[in-house]
């Protein structure tokens, strides 16, 4: 292990999330190639690369959804299996059977189901608990209405919200911005620096590269291996971001550093 920028704590029982030597594959293709990385407490971390690099399937290794070839990952220094009641995923909005037929309260209160045991109906607490989060994201009002009828904006409002109501210490977000209107954007990330905050720790895959240094005080660049892992302020520079997309990334230079334009950055 080789952590590059930042002081990661000794012990791997006070690192959020700790990946050694991870190799994935899908039909004998690596999508992850001997990966080291380790997710300090209290971080806004983005996940950055281009289509292929395997930040999806990096945040499907951590939640155990994937088995890899090789390596390991520890949530606070166990297996996920022993800790997956400290951590809350969001996964891609496309992924999703909006179709569905369920209520955005439902879909919240499946945030709860790990602590409730599938058998066990939620009671007045646990629906007060949902209502809460609906109404952190701001869509209380919405509470009863059929998922397949909210906007983009919304139904990932309600996925944050579900997240929420775990209360976890690790937040895993793939791509939670795709897709939303600026106003959702806004929102989703005022939780997020409201949940590092708290201390809660945040890996969110992330595609736009003009809003790193705004939104996130730490980055790992990925392009099936890791290229580097630091402080936003250390590591989002112009070479790595040269290391992870091959050299075909324009810039311009802002108050924050170097910045990748927007347009390079969807070509790949």
């Amino acid at each position: 292990m080789n952590p590059q920028a930042g002081q990661m704590p000794r012990h791997l029982s006070q690192v959020p999330i700790h990946v050694e030597d991870l190799t994935v594959a899908y039909q004998e293709t690596p999508v992850l190639w001997d990966v080291d990385l380790d997710v300090p407490p209290g971080v806004l971390m983005a996940v950055v690369g281009p289509n292929g690099a395997g930040k999806t399937t990096l945040i499907k290794s951590i939640l155990g959804l994937v088995k890899p070839v090789a390596g390991q990952v520890l949530i606070y220094g166990q297996p996920y299996e022993t800790q997956r009641r400290l951590v809350a995923y969001v996964p891609q909005r496309s992924s999703v059977d909006w179709d569905f037929p369920t209520t955005a309260l439902d879909v919240v209160l499946m945030g709860l189901y790990g602590r409730l045991g599938w058998f066990r109906r939620p009671g007045r607490s646990e629906r007060e608990a949902a209502l809460q989060a609906l109404a952190k994201v701001g869509i209380e009002e919405l509470a009863h209405r059929q998922i397949n009828q909210l906007s983009g904006g919304q139904q990932q409002r309600v996925f944050l919200a579900r997240a929420l109501v775990q209360n976890a210490q690790i937040y895993l977000m793939d791509e939670p911005f795709q897709g939303v209107d600026a106003t959702t954007e806004s929102a989703i990330i005022t939780l997020m620096q409201a949940l590092r905050a708290e201390g809660k720790t945040l890996l969110v895959v992330h595609h736009d590269l003009q809003t790193v240094t705004e939104y996130f005080d730490w980055v790992t660049l990925l392009n099936v291996r890791r290229i580097a892992s630091g402080p936003v302020s250390e590591v989002f520079t112009e070479e790595n971001l040269r290391l992870t997309y091959g050299g075909r990334v324009p810039f311009f230079t802002t108050a924050n550093g170097p910045q990748a334009t927007l347009e390079a950055e969807k070509k790949h």
